[in-house]
């Protein structure tokens, strides 16, 4: 059982369960920090209350200046229409800097980060009825705005799927903060809308597509399908058809690994003339196939290049990672 699930009722991804306190027992000296802050038993365990109010306060104080008012609830958007959105929740996957760094194994300290001072662009299915349960496309760019081709919009109709992305999350960006960006657009969509978590996707182009290979991996639990849009990253060195070995970009949880190499989806978008394209041969072949992952494939474009996939192949790229999940009942 995930931490999130004991925390809230809800379960990011319904057909596995995460073992229970699978970073407590990997690093003692992390899960007695963990504790002085106010954990019982690590990511998996319990908050103790008063410890996490009172941290919860000193984050509210020292914000020290108003941030923007959330908008309306998400259920009261028109649908097809693209609207701009706030929100003020992250959950303990984004919002401790401690977890955010560990899922990772990074050197670096993750940077100060407030979800209400940012916004998204969200854009409901035009023909969603507000009842019938949707996907969640969450999507990463290269770029500071989360644009998307208006051809993608009928694919993502189509396949009943929200799109979300969050403004000022492109390459120049911290990776923490653009992480904690996507980990909390699934939080909080899923807070108000009724999202199938079967069907919860993250996905980016260039850069933003690298970020997606590692949520997709070290965040797995709240993934369950990613699609990498002309770049990847892995948590191996791996010899590539080039000629050359790409390094290790993150190293995940041990324990997490099995789950997601039994249960996610990857979908390795790329192009006959992308300059990522030998990298993400290598990720597939001599990361994703040698390391055992059950679900991943790759989608190569004829005569195309680093540019965004047309809407067919996002068509093919989507049926793939909803593979058995649409009008099937949740287990």
């Amino acid at each position: 059982m995930s931490f999130y699930r004991r925390q809230t009722g809800r379960q990011y991804y319904t057909s596995a369960s995460v073992p229970d306190a699978i970073f407590f027992e990997r690093n003692r000296a992390l899960s007695e920090a963990l504790l002085a802050i106010g954990w019982e038993t690590g990511f998996a365990g319990r908050v103790r209350t008063i410890p996490w109010l009172l941290f919860s306060l000193l984050l509210v104080t020292a914000r020290g200046q108003e941030t923007p008012a959330p908008g309306p609830p998400l259920s009261e958007l028109k649908p097809g229409v693209r609207t701009t959105v706030r929100f003020t929740e992250s959950p303990p996957q984004s919002a401790d800097p401690v977890q955010v760094r560990y899922r990772l194994m990074a050197a670096e300290e993750p940077p100060a980060y407030d979800v209400s001072k940012e916004s998204y662009e969200i854009l409901l299915p035009a023909d969603w009825d507000g009842k019938a349960p949707l996907g969640l496309f969450i999507w990463i760019h290269s770029g500071d705005a989360p644009q998307i081709p208006k051809e993608w919009e009928k694919i993502l109709t189509k396949h009943q799927l929200v799109f979300i992305g969050a403004n000022r999350s492109g390459n120049p960006r911290n990776v923490f903060d653009r992480i904690r960006l996507a980990v909390d657009a699934n939080h909080n969509v899923r807070q108000q809308l009724p999202i199938d978590g079967r069907r919860v996707y993250v996905s980016g182009f260039s850069g933003g597509s690298r970020v997606a290979s590692m949520l997709g991996v070290a965040w797995g639990e709240m993934f369950s399908g990613t699609i990498c849009c002309m770049g990847v990253n892995f948590y191996t060195d791996v010899a590539a058809p080039d000629g050359k070995v790409y390094g290790l970009s993150y190293l995940p949880d041990k324990d997490l690994l099995p789950l997601v190499k039994k249960s996610c989806r990857f979908a390795l978008v790329t192009g006959e003339k992308d300059f990522n394209r030998a990298n993400t041969l290598g990720a597939f072949e001599n990361g994703f196939q040698k390391e055992g992952f059950a679900h991943a494939r790759v989608f190569e474009i004829p005569r195309h290049g680093h540019s965004l996939p047309p809407a067919d192949w996002l068509d093919q790229a989507l049926s793939f990672v909803d593979e058995g999940k649409r009008n099937a009942p949740a287990p």
